[in-house]
């Protein structure tokens, strides 16, 4: 697995421990964390999708 979709995964995991955090607060900002989580987890997907491209194209 690439070190850039290993990051894109800790980020999302973090993510999702801050949204729990805020929610369980009783704050909205956990809307934002989940939008992050979201959007890390999609990075992740792409980078690891990518490097399995990659690997077969060689």
């Amino acid at each position: 697995m690439p070190r850039t979709a290993l990051f894109a995964v800790a980020l999302c995991v973090l993510a999702v421990v801050a949204a729990v955090v805020s929610f369980a607060n009783g704050t909205w900002l956990g809307v934002v964390w989940i939008l992050i989580a979201g959007l890390s987890s999609n990075m992740a997907w792409y980078y690891i999708r990518r490097a399995r491209l990659e690997r077969r194209a060689q």
